[in-house]
């Protein structure tokens, strides 16, 4: 009898204090997901075809998941396409208050169950994932995408295929390391351990409508470490975090590990947040939002078992910096030219790490706006089922009216000139043309404050001010996510990489300011765009565990007194 009623807390300690329940499992090899290239012709593009013919047909209804078990709640709203907003795709059951309650207390009833389970076994669910999101679900996964939040075929590639599958693979070789971390030293008839525990409560993910990728990781980091999850997906790309859900059911995710529950942020949030047994926050949005959170999370501390996990990533501003020397060699001037329309208008602007701000010296801006202008003349803007489309729309009428606003103003000011673009139309979906604005403020509007679009600002400064104004792109915005410097010559790359050091939690020289790729450069940033604990990497699961030191003693103490204790 005593030993069946240790049982359950025998398998909770083994299954989290070693990296395979004291089996010695070593997983697989991990390594960064190929792309495809989706050439005509090829099988890659004929079935992302089909998956999209067939995905245009149909509209989806999409209910909440609590405990594993679907819930209609019958409060309905429809999801639709960006670049065609009278296309429904989905609709979707909205969480109420009672479906919040369920999905908490579902979270908190896996909990033991979960976090028992030896790591070998949850490793292997989220493993399975990465595989058939890179067979069986690879095209319909990436259709969804394109259809929904407006992706074209390579954007989706990056985001629903490579970085989703790398995320799942990458985040349990970084868990079977942090659970190989063990103490260094043992004493004479000790033995040291350490014990990485889930969190006590559960986690709160709240995703973004910009990557199928962070959807999926932002719960599934968290539940890989033994948590369980409450999951808001983004209510205007609902359609493929769904997806996303039923790839991690069919790979064998217990119910209630992750409770789907799209619905009204504030809605889930008091519910989440003002519980006692809410552990975590992992979030990626507006750092408006997040600070909201933050502060709605440091009201309630008094009511929590333990200090929350709070993991965010949040706004960007984004820069490209130019140094005169690139244009000594024509190879290295047009590498910026193009790194540059790639980091700004690539996903139509939307993505955390755009480039939205560019510092030209005053000797290469006449050259260098010449072949922005000759370049985004030739972006096609498009339908994202149109292999030849660069830009699609933007998300939603809210972002086409907040973008196109700014653009307006600018053009309107005797401080900025567009110097490409500009344009705009919402009439069959939100559709903005690539925009250049130039301005001679560095400090303008445009500059500081971030715009979620496909819209770059461009300051002009005097070649022989290159650490003055390195000065002033450190200190024009208040966030610090991504930037990208562009030199040949070694000591102004040295100087420009000091001066920004504390301008981006991701610093990239001589490429853009997009494209970080789990397992080789995490990403996250500092200031108002979070609290860098570097998504694809070891820094973000640790966050998600909270550690216990075990020390056993294997030799009987003698007596109490000390060395220093006995007579001569």
């Amino acid at each position: 009898m005593f030993a069946r009623s240790l049982r359950p807390v025998a398998a909770r300690f083994l299954g989290t204090r070693t990296i395979a329940g004291g089996a010695g499992f070593k997983i697989p090899d991990v390594k960064n997901e190929p792309m495809l290239d989706y050439k005509a012709g090829s099988a890659e593009r004929a079935a992302l075809q089909a998956a999209l013919a067939k995905m245009k047909t149909e509209v989806v209804e999409i209910p909440c998941i609590v405990g594993g078990k679907e819930v209609y709640t019958g409060d309905i709203v429809e999801q639709v396409m960006p670049t065609d907003h009278g296309h429904v795709l989905a609709k979707i059951h909205m969480a109420d208050k009672a479906t919040v309650d369920m999905g908490v207390a579902s979270a908190m009833a896996a909990k033991d169950k979960w976090e028992s389970m030896p790591f070998v076994d949850r490793a292997a669910i989220f493993l399975k994932a990465a595989d058939l999101i890179a067979t069986k679900y690879r095209a319909p996964l990436m259709a969804s995408v394109m259809l929904g939040s407006g992706k074209n075929p390579w954007q989706a590639e990056i985001d629903a295929a490579a970085e989703l599958i790398d995320f799942l693979r990458f985040n349990v070789k970084f868990a079977e390391e942090i659970y190989a971390g063990q103490p260094p030293e043992n004493s004479f008839g000790i033995w040291n351990r350490v014990q990485y525990r889930p969190l006590e409560g559960f986690v709160f993910a709240l995703s973004p409508f910009n990557f199928c990728a962070i959807g999926g990781n932002l719960p599934s980091s968290a539940a890989l470490m033994g948590n369980t999850v409450v999951w808001k997906p983004s209510t205007t790309v609902v359609h493929e975090n769904w997806l996303t859900y039923k790839i991690l059911e069919e790979a064998g995710l217990p119910g209630g590990v992750i409770n789907f529950l799209p619905g009204s942020g504030r809605l889930i949030g008091a519910g989440t947040i003002d519980n006692p047994d809410f552990g975590g926050l992992h979030f990626t949005g507006s750092t408006n939002t997040f600070n909201t959170l933050w502060k709605q999370i440091a009201g309630n501390l008094d009511m929590y078992k333990s200090y929350p996990r709070v993991v965010g990533e949040t706004g960007g501003k984004n820069f490209h910096f130019i140094h005169k020397s690139i244009g000594d060699s024509e190879e290295t001037f047009e590498n910026a030219v193009n790194n540059t329309i790639r980091g700004a208008f690539e996903y139509n602007g939307q993505k955390c790490s755009a480039c939205s701000r560019l510092y030209v010296p005053a000797s290469l801006w006449p050259r260098f706006k010449q072949r922005l202008q000759e370049e985004i003349a030739q972006i096609k803007v498009g339908q994202p089922d149109d292999f030849e489309t660069f830009v699609t729309a933007v998300i939603d009428q809210s972002a086409y009216n907040t973008i196109t606003s700014a653009i307006a103003e600018a053009a309107a000011s005797d401080e900025c000139e567009i110097v490409a673009g500009g344009t705009y139309d919402d009439s069959k979906g939100f559709f903005i043309d690539p925009t250049v604005i130039a301005t001679t403020d560095p400090y303008y509007a445009t500059m500081k404050n971030e715009l979620f679009g496909p819209v770059l600002t461009t300051y002009v400064y005097p070649d022989e001010e290159y650490e003055e104004t390195l000065a002033i792109c450190d200190a024009t915005s208040e966030y610090a996510l991504t930037g990208a410097l562009f030199a040949r010559d070694r000591e102004a790359q040295m100087i420009g990489e000091k001066a920004l050091e504390r301008a981006s939690g991701n610093f990239y020289i001589n490429d853009k300011s997009t494209g970080a790729v789990v397992g080789q450069q995490p990403f996250g940033g500092a200031r108002a765009s979070g609290t860098n604990d570097k998504a694809g990497s070891g820094l973000n699961l640790i966050r998600w565990v909270s550690a216990r030191a075990v020390k056993e003693n294997f030799i009987p103490l003698s007596g109490w007194r000390y060395p220093h204790m006995t007579k001569d």
